[in-house]
């Protein structure tokens, strides 16, 4: 995809970010009003090349069926499952939003971007497998997981995670869940589909290599000052409404914008590496994403799998990720990102947060610290006859966690999104990480009753509300008929039965 040149100077929307949830946005947008100009602004040469890249994102379609981390075990021992219900609602509704665009023909081939691939929880000791006990317990009780499986039998992990299971022999006690419906979701090649059809409607453009250096409100709407990183020469476009959607870039634009809502957030920059097999008979024997429980201390993102992957149209097998600290707020940012993003109104949370979160700096830093070997001792965790030379290193996606202010702490960490609008609903960012990209569809949606409110309560809006998402102002989780049906229908539409 090239960048178009045409230089307009006023349009209604402006998406800043060439990803998933700018992706989404437009589309939504393009069909609930189709006279709508839209002017898409990418910093980088290429569509979705930060955190929404297969390599950089986790690309698990986070349904919360193998996520430990979504489940937590409360101190009276029963465990809360709440987190859980809520994350495999909205990526139910963001299935059928695609399945939607299936439909439409917007997007040609299901196969490029969502396969099926079981999602396994895998633990080990006997206090972890009493704990996977009770959550599975918990969850197949309700109907988003009553097809979830468990089992302590040897023979039966065998046969679902082969890798796993091998060079076990000596070990006592290990369990297992299984979700055959679990999904591998490729959202580098969803969002390039979904701008292919973007780029092809009236009045939309996209501009790449583009960067946005300020953001100014105007009497109605905003003035958006953009480079053109090709040529040099800058220019400024007012729009009715923004949306920040630029990742980890988002925090300073944001905060340029000087909207009240944005005084007292700051940003905790996490990086993550994988190692990646190279060897072809390795990765055709395991097909499954297999998720174990977080180290003390770690972030959410870390969480350790050994993940089945569709990238590019071909199989990978991935092990991670590994954190790490970076001070860039993208994987291709600067280094000084963090330190332009302290200010006056952000300084106390930033610094509540960081005495909170001192064994996290510490966890962070021993990851940065990692040997080859180490990394290699945590894959032979969950593969234990993993030999070193199938493997090689690489760098994943970089992830800023919400810091923002709280009235007993000072400040939190938040590891989640978190979305911040104008009180008059004419600007909007996103912020935070997982598991962002999966529920990217109820985000937005969310983003739009916000920011549209008028437009969306019109019959017109809620006809084409109920058209992409079937089930909406309705509720998946407390509705089982609905949800067992809507699954029925989304997974013959999208091919992941």
């Amino acid at each position: 995809m090239t960048t178009q040149t045409a230089q307009k100077t006023e349009t209604d929307i402006i998406l800043i970010g060439a990803g998933i949830m700018s992706a989404t946005l437009g589309v939504m947008l393009k069909t609930l009003d189709p006279s709508l100009n839209i002017e898409i602004y990418e910093r980088l040469d290429s569509i979705a090349a930060e955190s929404s890249d297969a390599m950089n994102n986790a690309g698990t379609g986070h349904s919360a069926f193998c996520e430990l981390n979504y489940t937590p075990q409360l101190q009276d021992g029963t465990v809360d499952i709440s987190k859980a219900i809520k994350i495999a609602e909205q990526f139910e509704i963001s299935k059928e939003f695609w399945a939607y665009l299936v439909e439409q023909k917007y997007i040609s081939s299901t196969e490029t971007f969502i396969t099926q691939v079981p999602h396994l929880s895998f633990v080990w000791g006997d206090e972890n497998v009493d704990y996977l006990k009770k959550r599975h317990a918990a969850l197949s009780k309700h109907h988003f997981f009553k097809e979830m499986e468990y089992t302590e039998d040897k023979a039966t992990l065998q046969k679902w995670m082969p890798l796993v299971m091998e060079g076990r022999e000596g070990e006592a006690h290990v369990s297992a869940t299984k979700m055959d419906l679990g999904t591998d979701v490729n959202f580098g090649s969803l969002t390039n589909t979904m701008f292919t059809y973007l780029k092809a409607q009236p009045g939309v453009t996209i501009n790449l290599q583009h960067d946005v250096e300020n953001i100014k409100r105007k009497s109605s709407g905003w003035s958006v000052k953009v480079k053109d990183l090709l040529s040099g020469q800058r220019r400024k476009v007012s729009a009715k409404f923004v949306f920040i959607g630029a990742g980890g870039g988002a925090l300073p634009l944001l905060q340029k914008s000087g909207i009240p809502e944005s005084k007292g957030f700051g940003g905790f920059p996490v990086s993550g590496q994988w190692l990646v097999c190279t060897d072809a008979s390795v990765i055709k024997r395991h097909k499954a994403k297999v998720y174990g429980k977080a180290s003390v201390g770690s972030p959410p993102m870390s969480v350790p799998h050994l993940d089945t992957r569709n990238i590019n149209g071909k199989t990978a097998l991935l092990f991670g990720p590994y954190a790490g600290f970076s001070t860039r707020f993208l994987k291709k940012g600067s280094l000084l990102d963090l330190f332009g993003s302290i200010k006056l109104n952000n300084i106390r949370p930033l610094m509540a947060a960081g005495l909170d979160n001192i064994p996290l700096t510490r966890y962070l830093i021993g990851q940065v610290m990692q040997s080859q070997e180490d990394r290699l001792a945590s894959l032979r965790e969950y593969y234990p006859n993993a030999k070193a030379e199938d493997w090689k290193l690489e760098i994943a996606g970089q992830r800023v966690q919400v810091i923002k202010k709280d009235p007993r702490h000072g400040g939190v960490l938040e590891f989640g999104t978190e979305m911040v609008t104008a009180a008059d609903g004419t600007i909007a960012a996103l912020l935070g990480a997982s598991p962002g990209a999966s529920t990217c569809v109820p985000i937005m949606v969310q983003l739009i009753e916000r920011c549209f409110k008028d437009k969306v309560k019109t019959p017109e809006w809620q006809e084409k509300f109920k058209a992409m998402i079937p089930s909406y102002g309705q509720s998946l989780a407390k509705d089982a008929t609905l949800a067992n049906a809507t699954r029925e229908r989304t997974t013959k539409v999208l091919k992941i039965g």
